[in-house]
């Protein structure tokens, strides 16, 4: 008969972690910088503020 009794489970490596995006939001002067970073590459926008 074979043995079935079961041995310690092997833990599986953690699967490697890559940055998807980063961004950042800054308002300076009447105006708001928008910078976006991806894997694909860098964007950022100026426009106006809007008055809250």
């Amino acid at each position: 008969m074979p043995d079935l009794a079961m041995s310690t489970p092997v833990a599986a490596p953690a699967p490697a972690r890559r940055l998807i995006a980063a961004g950042r939001i800054q308002r300076i002067g009447g105006r708001v910088l928008t910078v976006r970073v991806t894997a694909a590459g860098v964007t950022g926008t100026i426009t106006p503020a809007v008055n809250r």
